[in-house]
């Protein structure tokens, strides 16, 4: 057993703990997490030899929801966890991010960071404690890793800027900001807003970094009482005498195609030019393939950073802040919902909405969301044609997964509440053509998507990724980055918003040293971007239609007592099934007594809700009803159906205005007759009238709108046995014995 050792660090009220030596002993780093009564393990592990055949950094981190975690057993028909859910796959993308630029040149060795969620604490959320915890793991650890890292969540309430909110406060919150970063440096940002200003977003970000100095302050205190040995790991490098040889060969004639304005007439040149290096050098240095394409990927690097940071001239000509030219089109496909297909430069997204009923939402089955509902769905696809590649297709990508995660975000505070459009909304995203932040293409397509099909959002929303160039203390802040300039540049920043605030931002920086002043300027430039696409939008479509598409469903929302929803679902599901098939609707009840009813049939509709209305309605004394004769009593009078599940007594002697003798002689079983409801006694018992009908509506006019049952003639056997029976269950005195009226 390695020695147990504890650390924790007061955070706003709630301790945090990292103990060492406790679990996971074999892995290469490992640490127990505790915030609050959430408790993670997150371990570390490495391969012994580096990956020789790749380019780049293979690192992956697995989370781990586990939902004994909070004390549930899984639903699933084996009754253990299944793929990852969407947000576990979410927190795997959150905490790997802010890792990979933190890894020395060259590494080539396996990684893998696994985060497995044993105990959870909604007012305090496993995925920023997992980014501190993975830093701690892979620190301690053998595996080489620049510098500490940790995370901060901010939240905005009433106004005031809150570090790591309760679960109350966020969801109270306008803001919901999660940070990254190293002592000296942010390296990741992502929020959702309710419109939040950029300021309050860069003081945000500040107050996140203050409490990442203390996080990592403690990993420093850690390493140096651990002393962990990471030893002299083998680095991919190229030698001095290649890369002489490559630059020599090609020249100048990176810039014949990095400057080329259409994507695919560059990836042609290029292949063309590194083929042709390639082929010069093959025989020279046959075994340095790899290296050759990292030196031309490096020359590529260099001449389109200097071009920009010297020239201000972009790869296609822009200038810094120059949007791409963009076209909008709404209704693009005739038979759905609502259609958006947005286009900036060569990048293009259609998005499609779809809308069900409230029956079609989703629930969401992971850690923390314990049978929640999400009406909202938003699905993102980037296919290979939209690169000119072929590759297989499967399940939805990590990345595909996000980009659908950040579009929903930044759409989300638009939408109108559920009790004004009682719609669950599907949007689906297809990245048909890519070269720069399809992702944020994807929040413009789906605002034309929305105002296409009559949604009546509160503001459209567009979206726009800034990139960063910066050279020692020269640097420039791009609007509307391409791929090239997101590959070979230092920041990926994607924001989204109104032209009131911001709705969402995922930021991703290589470098460090980027200070409030890059934020502050990167943000203003990304606000004067958003609002010129939304003005190129807004062009198509001032604002949502007034009606919705004619191949919509149409929902109507009926409240009725929560204690008669039995009546509307009857038993084993009857009743409910047969207002489904008898008028070809939907019918969704919530435990508060509210009832959608969706169709494209208003008649079905309007049938469906008579139905429902008659069978929940509440009596009302002094109403007229027509009711149908269930039960003769003898002696006694009529039980009459006057409501679904609702019915009362006709008093024999208040069957008719004339003395009656016994109530077969008025009334039959399944005759429908009007009666009066003249009173709900103290046992809630109903007592009705003919009589009184009779009274005030006239004979002729009662027997005019009541439907007698078929009856059956009787023989005078028959009725002198009637007589016998009545005059036996009276205890031998007649009717006639009664005192007349």
């Amino acid at each position: 057993m390695h020695n147990r050792k504890t650390y924790t660090l007061e955070t706003e009220g709630k301790p945090m703990t990292f103990e060492f030596g406790r679990l996971a002993q074999l892995a290469a780093g490992s640490v127990v997490a505790r915030w609050g009564d959430t408790v993670i393990l997150a371990t570390s592990a490495a391969s012994s030899k580096p990956r020789e055949d790749l380019d780049f950094l293979p690192f992956r981190v697995d989370y781990e929801e586990r939902q004994y975690a909070v004390g549930r057993i899984p639903g699933s028909f084996f009754r253990r966890e299944g793929k990852p859910t969407d947000q576990a796959t979410l927190a795997c993308r959150l905490i790997d991010r802010p890792f990979r630029p933190l890894f020395p040149d060259g590494y080539r060795n396996d990684v893998q960071v696994v985060i497995t969620v044993l105990s959870f604490d909604p007012d305090c959320p496993p995925d920023i404690l997992g980014i501190t915890a993975a830093s701690m793991a892979l620190t301690t650890s053998w595996i080489p890793m620049n510098d500490p890292v940790a995370s901060a969540r901010v939240g905005l309430v009433d106004g005031q800027l809150v570090l790591n909110p309760t679960k109350d406060q966020s969801e109270a919150s306008d803001l919901d900001l999660i940070v990254a970063g190293t002592e000296d440096a942010v390296v990741m940002v992502e929020a959702g807003a309710n419109g939040v200003g950029e300021d309050d977003i860069v003081e945000g970000i500040e107050m996140a970094h203050a409490e990442i100095r203390r996080l990592t302050a403690l990993q420093r205190e850690i390493l140096e009482e651990m002393s962990a040995e990471t030893g002299d790991p083998f680095l991919k490098t190229i030698s001095a005498e290649v890369e002489a040889s490559v630059r020599r060969t090609v020249g100048s004639r990176v810039r014949d195609f990095l400057f080329a304005e259409d994507k695919e007439d560059r990836e042609t040149m290029r292949s063309g030019i590194f083929q042709e290096v390639h082929e010069d050098l093959g025989e020279e240095f046959p075994d340095d393939a790899w290296a050759i394409d990292q030196v031309l990927r490096q020359i590529e690097k260099e001449e389109m950073r200097r071009a920009i940071v010297d020239r201000g001239f972009r790869p296609d000509g822009r200038q810094p802040d120059e949007i791409r030219p963009i076209s909008c089109e709404v209704g693009f496909l005739p038979r759905v919902h609502g259609s958006g297909l947005f286009n900036r430069g060569e990048t293009q997204v259609l998005t499609v909405l779809a809308l069900g009923s409230v029956g079609d939402r989703q629930m969401i089955d992971s850690l923390g969301h314990n049978d929640e509902h999400k009406r909202y769905l938003h699905h993102y696809n980037f296919p290979p044609y939209s690169t000119g590649e072929s590759r297989f297709m499967r399940m939805p990508s990590r990345r595909e997964i996000g980009h659908g995660a950040l579009a929903e975000r930044a759409l989300l505070p638009v939408l109108p509440p559920e009790d004004e459009f009682p719609y669950t909304l599907r949007l689906v995203s297809e990245a048909l053509a890519s070269n720069g932040s399809t992702s944020m293409a994807s929040v413009c397509a789906s605002t034309l998507a929305l105002m296409d099909a009559g949604v009546g959002i509160k503001a459209p929303v567009a979206g726009i990724a800034m990139g960063l160039i910066k050279e020692g203390e020269k640097y420039a802040v791009l609007s509307d980055i391409q791929g090239i300039e997101d590959h070979l540049g230092d920041m990926d920043f994607k924001v989204a918003g109104t032209t009131d605030g911001i709705t969402a931002l995922q930021m991703d920086i290589k470098i460090r040293g980027v200070d409030r002043n890059i934020l502050s300027e990167a943000l203003a430039q990304a606000k004067a971007g958003r609002n010129f696409i939304l003005d190129k939008m807004l062009e198509v479509i001032p604002e949502p239609r007034e009606e919705m598409s004619r191949h919509a469903p149409r929902i109507v929302t009926l409240k009725i007592n929560p204690e008669k929803i039995r009546y509307v679902i009857g038993p084993g599901g009857k009743m409910i099934n047969s207002i489904v098939e008898d008028f070809g609707v939907q019918v969704d009840i919530e435990d508060d007594g509210t009832v959608y009813v969706a169709s494209d049939d208003a008649e079905g509709i309007d049938g469906a809700l008579e139905r429902i209305r008659g069978l929940t309605e509440d009596v009302e004394v002094g109403k007229v009803y027509k009711g149908t004769v269930k039960r003769i009593v003898d002696n006694l009078g009529a039980f009459v159906e006057i409501l679904p599940n609702q019915d009362g007594l006709v008093h024999v002697s208040k069957l008719d205005t004339e003395f009656v003798d016994a109530p077969e002689d008025v009334v039959t079983v399944g005759d429908e007759i009007l009666v009066k409801l003249v009173e709900v006694d103290k046992m809630d018992r109903i007592n009705l009238s003919r009589e009184a009908c009779i009274k005030e509506l006239g004979r002729e006019a009662v027997e005019a709108r009541e439907t007698r049952a078929e009856r059956k003639e009787l023989t005078d056997e028959e009725k002198a046995e009637r007589a016998r029976k009545r005059r036996a269950n009276s205890g031998g005195k007649g009717r006639n014995d009664r005192k007349r009226r």
